[in-house]
């Protein structure tokens, strides 16, 4: 295994974290995990070097937490970093905090948290969290020894995360979505080199954007573009390098569900270093991007000169999953997601055909069009 400096922490982090989210389940339920399976995949990583594991209040239904203090016992809790969450959503007053943590503390049959988060920061949990004095408590339990490092993950737009990051003096280290096809995406290389900037620990998360980026058949065009490399790597292991080069990343965390998996991960770890990729390499990961952004059916740049839409449709956000559904395949995802993250007068099929946005466009876009091809794709029904 290969360690990494997190920050100024001083701490040396292992490469590879091991995130709890995806671990392998029973009858497709997730909130039954296979602990036999689940137990032998996180030991055989810790066994292996790595030293930091990653859970969360909900993830597996709420059974993450608790079987990751179990599988912490028999001597594994003093070998690794322990990182969990304070479920944001469920923060209602200052009091919740404390009762939350208490809970969590519990669940993980531990005095302490080594690294503690902030979960999914966005605006307006951020707010929330300034209204309850979350620091006020957070410095409490650093003073105390109960946690050890705060930080925070986050899901937002840059401008979002950089009032975050600026938001507070004391902050250790932030979580972030980050890999070869979302350097512009949230708070993207931006965000990463601003957080290092200050000293921060920096935390990848979705490395492989949901295994989007580790296909076993990838597209034609994205295929060709890895061909050309003389280097025999998995798509995982270019998405995997692509972000250990960088020396401002101090671990990627990998939400594993099979030990095929654990071991891919360990050995693609031990193979990881800052500045391994050669200019070739680079040539090829940017091939590949502009081969995964060819798939895209709308050539939206997310300039958003065309809002606001005098009607209310969210014109770049339905593009960008139009897109993304298109590009990875993911067409039914897409849907769910329209139906669930747009109010029904967002929506596509809410345009009234004035034509103001196709004369705002710099793409020259036939946005009234694909307005039209973008709901029928992501509802199913026809254009």
């Amino acid at each position: 295994m290969k360690y990494r400096n997190f920050g100024n922490t001083g701490l040396k982090v292992s490469a590879l974290g091991f995130g709890c989210m995806r671990l392998p389940v029973v009858d497709g339920d997730s909130g039954k995990i296979d602990e036999p399976l689940a137990t032998a995949m996180l030991r055989n990583a810790i066994d292996q070097g790595l030293n930091y594991v990653d859970t969360a209040w909900t993830y597996h239904s709420e059974q993450s937490e608790p079987f990751v203090g179990r599988v912490l016992q028999d001597g594994y809790r003093e070998k690794v970093n322990l990182a969990t969450k304070m479920p944001s959503w469920l923060v209602k007053s200052h009091e919740d905090l404390e009762r939350l943590f208490k809970t969590q503390l519990e669940r993980l049959q531990t005095d302490h948290i080594d690294f503690y988060l902030l979960h999914a920061l966005n605006a307006g949990y951020w707010d929330n969290y300034l209204k309850v004095r979350v620091f006020d408590w957070a410095e409490r339990k650093l003073a105390e020894g109960q946690i050890r490092h705060l930080g925070f993950s986050f899901h937002d737009r840059y401008e979002v995360f950089n009032k975050i990051l600026n938001g507070y003096d004391n902050w250790d280290f932030c979580q972030l979505q980050y890999n070869y096809m979302d350097v512009d995406e949230q708070a993207g290389k931006r965000g990463v080199l601003e957080a290092a900037e200050k000293g921060l620990g920096v935390i990848v998360m979705e490395p492989l954007r949901g295994g989007k980026l580790a296909v076993q058949d990838p597209p034609a065009q994205v295929a060709e573009a890895f061909s050309q490399s003389q280097r025999d790597w998995t798509m995982a292991e270019w998405a995997l390098q692509w972000l250990w080069d960088q020396p401002e990343v101090s671990l990627l965390l990998s939400g594993m569900s099979t030990m095929e998996q654990v071991e891919q991960n360990l050995q693609s770890a031990s193979r990881s270093g800052v500045g391994n990729l050669s200019e070739d390499d680079h040539a090829t990961v940017s091939r590949v991007q502009q081969a995964w952004s060819g798939l895209a059916p709308v050539a939206c740049t997310n300039c958003e000169y065309c809002m606001p839409c005098p009607n209310g449709v969210q014109i770049p956000r339905i593009f960008k999953l139009y897109n993304e559904s298109v590009m990875y395949d993911r067409q039914r995802r897409g849907q769910n997601a329209y139906q669930n993250e747009f109010k029904d007068d967002q929506r596509a099929d809410m345009c009234v055909e004035c034509g103001q946005c196709e004369e705002l466009c710099p793409q020259s876009i036939q946005i009234i069009q694909q307005l039209k091809d973008a709901h029928a794709y992501l509802t199913g029904e026809p254009a």
